[in-house]
């Protein structure tokens, strides 16, 4: 049973997050460590977030030494009862390190960081804004079982239902290492509750998923190429929040990306969190051009547009989410739109993954 159980944790590497963890703890020894106290909570964080997984995988590797010294100790008089039990703890221990094991994938530059999601309502009118507002729950719901931390930094709600648009912040580690899989374009098939004569109807919504840059990322931004609107906000912050000019509009000169922030209370506070959001997008625009490079001088080079669909949720005329990158299906939508979307996630990063191996 150990065997077994070490060969499914194969991937998992305690001896080398053992020797990160060291350097971490020699890092935030320095007498000059704390003097920079943005860096210096990123690296606690990050000696944390180490050393919880090897605790996790110290006691899951004891768990299964006392479950093996019961396997053996009387194995003649085993009941059938015993050995289903045992067979049933086992799995339970591999689930756990798959969870681990997960983690293998997430390795990327900006894996760790926080993220900025926003979704868009597509083609499909009101029941396109209605879609948006369900994957917005979607994602609200996965975070949820995630541990994260959510704020709505920008809303434009409909006309008659549902949402324009939204601009989530969701904090938690490897939150753009998970959710960097669900960007694209989603597609609803469904029969429309806008619809007086129950139609099917198709929607689509746009989700991009951005990390939230640390301040040393090498994007820079001439003031110069900005225009900054400031208006008053019509979303949800507190008192004087709707009284004020504290919502923020930015519009960047040269390659016409606009962002909008109205969450927080001051002016301020929005117009950074707004910097933020506009250095993400402008990483993503750099980023996508070097992958398209890269693909080029491969001799595999396709235009990456928004146009290309991520995944499909049918409801009618029959129930199936397929996720169009992967072919990975799941006949269970109700299920995914509560949050579920681990499988889902999972194959996707194996497949980034594997296509990142051929690109290097």
């Amino acid at each position: 049973m150990q065997n077994a159980f070490r060969r499914q944790g194969g991937g998992f590497d305690p001896s080398g997050l053992k020797t990160q963890l060291k350097a971490l703890e020699i890092e935030m020894s320095e007498p000059e460590f704390w003097r920079d106290q943005k860096n210096a909570r990123d690296v606690a964080a990050k000696h944390d977030a180490i050393k919880k997984d090897l605790e996790t995988w110290e006691s899951l590797t004891r768990e299964v030494s006392d479950a093996l010294e019961l396997a053996t100790a009387d194995q003649n008089d085993q009941s059938v009862s015993l050995r289903e039990e045992l067979e049933g703890q086992y799995n339970k221990l591999v689930k756990k390190l798959e969870i681990l094991e997960f983690k293998k994938l997430l390795g990327g530059e900006y894996d760790e960081a926080n993220t900025m999601l926003a979704i868009h309502a597509g083609a499909g009118g009101t029941d396109a804004q209605d879609w948006a507002e369900m994957l917005r729950r979607m994602y609200l719901r996965y975070a949820d079982k995630m541990g994260w931390q959510v704020d709505v930094l920008d809303e434009s709600r409909g006309g008659e239902a549902g949402i324009k648009s939204s601009l989530l912040k969701i904090t938690g580690r490897f939150t753009y290492g998970y959710l960097k899989c669900e960007a694209g374009v989603h597609r609803l098939v469904r029969i429309s509750p806008f619809d007086a004569e129950k139609m099917r109807h198709t929607s689509f919504a746009l989700v991009e998923v951005l990390p939230e840059l640390p301040d040393v990322a090498a994007v820079e931004i001439d003031s110069k190429d900005l225009r900054i609107d400031t208006f008053m906000s019509s979303g949800h912050g507190g008192q004087s929040v709707n009284t004020t000019y504290s919502a923020v509009r930015i519009v960047h000169i040269p390659t016409n990306i606009t962002v909008t922030c109205q969450n927080e209370r001051s002016q301020t506070q929005n117009k950074e969190t707004a910097l933020k959001y506009l250095k993400s997008k402008l990483w993503q625009l750099e980023w996508g051009k070097q992958q398209a490079q890269k693909k080029k001088l491969r001799g595999e080079f396709k235009s990456a547009e928004w146009g290309n669909q991520a995944r499909s949720y049918v409801i009618h005329p029959y129930k199936m989410v397929k996720d169009h990158r992967t072919d990975y299906e799941s006949t269970n939508p109700d299920e995914v739109l509560e949050g579920n979307l681990e499988l889902f996630i999972e194959a996707r990063l194996k497949q980034l993954a594997a296509q990142n191996n051929n690109l290097s």
